[in-house]
This record gives structure tokens, C-alpha cells and sequence, in this order.
């Protein structure tokens, strides 16, 4: 069981640095959900961003197209984002272990703790209950944009980022 949803900057910031494909299980392709606002930013930062929603499937979304179940996903994925809840990150993990996922990104108000238990057993790395956007946006400055104190823009000498 996981108790402990801290994560180190540094081992997020691995995360982005060697991830290039990104399956999104949930996205949606309603623009103002937030799964559509987190996918295009992250394809805004160069990443493949593979939508798989069922609903939406053989479909296209901001130039990708939309596969039912990450088994259909052609390629290898680094990163699986699930916008889904709880409950259904159970079954998304294990979908993510079977295809050969490095990490399963659960967003925010996402935990399922026997998930993260088979998903680190199988040798995924996991992170719950956080945004792929916001901890991108955080590490590597971008809130300070948005006039979030975030200590990462400064007068002071700059530090290297983890």
C-alpha cells in the first residue's frame, strides 16, 4: 500500500525528461475538459500525446488518433495519464503493465493504492493524485507566468533543475 504521495522534484522531473509518448486514457475531445487542456499543452512541449477514450475511438484529436484501450496503441508508450476515477485506474494500470508502460501518472483526486501496489511490483514508477500540466508548469518555471511565487524564477544565482 501506498501511504506516502510525496514525490521529489527530481524524480518528476525524470519523468519529463525521458518520456516521449504519452498514452491519455480519459482524454476527452471536449475542449473545455481538462484532460483536453493538459493534452494540448503537453504536445505544446513536444511530447506524443495518444488520446484513448472508447467513446471517441477511430476518431481524430489534435492531430491523434483516438484508440479504445491502450492494447490498440501501436507504439510504445512511455507515460500512461489516466483522467478516469478511481475505481477504473485499476483496470487502466493493468492495461499499462501488459503493454509495457514506464510510468502510470494518475491526475489529481486519482488514488487507487492496490493499483500503484501491482503497477511498482510489475517495476512501473507511479505518481497519484497529481496534474502532468501543473507539475510540468512547476518545475520547470512556467507558473511564475501565471504570478505563482514558485521560487523557480529569481534575482538569486540560478540553480540547475533536477
Amino acid at each position: 500500500m501506498v501511504d506516502d504521495l510525496e514525490y521529489t522534484d527530481i524524480a518528476l522531473a525524470r519523468i519529463f525528461r525521458e518520456a516521449r509518448v504519452i498514452a491519455m486514457v480519459g482524454a476527452s475531445p471536449s475542449w473545455n475538459r481538462p484532460s483536453h487542456f493538459v493534452l494540448k499543452y503537453l504536445q505544446g512541449k513536444g511530447y506524443r500525446v495518444i488520446p484513448v477514450n472508447p467513446a471517441a475511438a477511430g476518431k481524430e484529436l489534435r492531430g491523434e488518433r483516438v484508440y479504445a484501450s491502450l492494447a490498440e496503441v501501436p507504439v510504445p508508450v512511455d507515460v500512461v495519464d489516466v483522467f478516469r476515477n478511481p475505481e477504473a485506474a485499476g483496470p487502466v494500470t493493468d492495461e499499462a503493465i501488459a503493454k509495457g508502460a514506464r510510468v502510470v501518472w494518475m491526475q489529481l483526486s486519482v488514488r487507487n493504492d492496490a493499483a500503484a501496489a501491482r503497477a511498482t511490483a510489475a517495476g512501473l514508477t507511479v505518481v497519484m493524485d497529481r496534474c502532468m500540466k501543473i507539475e510540468y508548469g512547476r518545475l520547470f518555471g512556467e507558473l511564475a507566468w501565471a504570478g505563482v511565487n514558485t521560487g523557480v524564477i529569481s534575482a538569486r544565482r540560478p540553480r540547475t533543475l533536477p
